[in-house]
């Protein structure tokens, strides 16, 4: 067999070995939090968008929630607006929370919808302030035991996916920002995790699978030992080991967490430093990441 008849010969195996996945969640919604590096680097965007599009043309209904850290840092710094972090979570200001909101909804959102549709017209930008959405309540944060004010930052406590659902039964790809209107407060939003929004609406939608894009390889058991990677995890497990976890890793295995105990059938968080990670989880028996189970089934 010469080189190029292995080559097609990989590419066809592969193909074959998506078989289960694709009768598993054709037809269904997947939910998948955009962020880390992948939103930073121009080709892992590029890879991104153009799995969206793949998943879509394969009767896969992708439904993406997207961030926008760096984003908001940079633009934060380049304004003179003062920023920090307490517990993982930004102290966002009213001053802040409108670069925020610009960022997210008029810049972020808007361009990962642009390059999405370079690879089929599909994709369509909404705001979570959009159409009632998400509905957020303020959050602190509790650090040695001392209660923090986070300013106008919030969870997500209700979500309306009509306006989602709208957008993904006319065939396209929705492209949802992390922010919210403040519950009982008309005029006023939050600055809410992208990782719980994508839970939340995941939930919401009935979705099959949520994705969560991070800058690791996944779940490490026993950080920083490498040896502890985490390919299958259930719910019971996951809680146990929550309050363990590294900073960082926390919100992201929440939002998991919350996703399975909510319904959704799985969730993953993958290493979206490696082209067509989407596809990789989605595609391969060995998946990309590690995977979240309720424990009601096998593993």
């Amino acid at each position: 067999m010469d080189a190029d008849t292995e080559e097609a010969s990989a590419k066809a195996s592969a193909l074959i070995e998506s078989l289960p996945w694709l009768r598993l969640y054709q037809g269904s919604t997947v939910v998948i939090k955009f962020g880390g590096n992948a939103m930073i680097n121009e080709d892992l965007k590029r890879a991104f968008a153009a799995d969206m599009v793949y998943l879509r043309q394969v009767g896969v209904f992708p439904v993406v929630v997207h961030g926008g850290g760096p984003q908001i840092s940079a633009e934060l710094e380049r304004r003179g607006i003062p920023s920090e972090f307490r517990g993982g979570l930004r102290v966002t200001s009213a001053e802040a929370l409108e670069v925020v909101r610009e960022v997210l909804t008029s810049r972020v959102g808007p361009e990962l919808a642009a390059l999405i549709n370079e690879y089929g017209d599909l994709a369509e930008p909404i705001s979570g302030e959009t159409d009632g959405l998400f509905v957020g309540t303020r959050r602190g944060t509790t650090i040695d035991g001392e209660e923090i004010d986070l300013g106008l930052v919030g969870d997500v406590t209700a979500v309306d996916p009509s306006v989602v659902r709208a957008i993904v039964d006319a065939g396209r790809i929705p492209v949802v920002s992390s922010i919210a209107p403040e519950g009982g407060h008309p005029g006023r939003s939050l600055n809410v995790n992208a990782d719980a929004a994508a839970s939340s609406l995941a939930v919401a939608l009935g979705a099959a699978k949520l994705i969560v894009l991070t800058d690791v390889a996944g779940l490490y058991s026993d950080w920083p030992n490498r040896d502890s990677l985490v390919s299958v995890i259930d719910a019971p497990r996951l809680r146990s080991l929550l309050p363990t976890l590294e900073s960082g890793m926390i919100p992201k295995m929440t939002a998991c967490l919350d996703a399975v105990d909510g319904g959704v059938h799985n969730a993953s968080i993958i290493d979206g430093r490696v082209p067509h990670a989407i596809l990789l989880e989605a595609f391969t028996a060995e998946g990309n990441g590690t995977q979240v189970i309720s424990g009601k089934e096998e593993s």
